[in-house]
């Protein structure tokens, strides 16, 4: 039995929301700067909130603890 309980990385529960039923969502990126070269449509799909792909989760379920 573990002694203490392992924190969690802050960084990565600041970037990214998890669900109740267990889905991670991301924002996408590419939103910050430069924005005037970019055409409204592509700043339009920028604005979405997508989930996390199925790779990427495996790895961040370690980091979440």
């Amino acid at each position: 039995m573990s002694k203490y309980k392992l924190k969690s990385s802050r960084a990565i529960l600041k970037r990214f929301k998890i669900t109740a039923t267990g889905k991670v969502l991301r924002h996408k990126a590419c939103r910050s700067h430069l924005l005037s070269k970019k055409t409204s449509s592509h700043k339009q799909k920028l604005r979405k909130i997508v989930q996390l792909e199925q790779g990427d989760l495996i790895r961040l379920k370690a980091k979440i603890c």
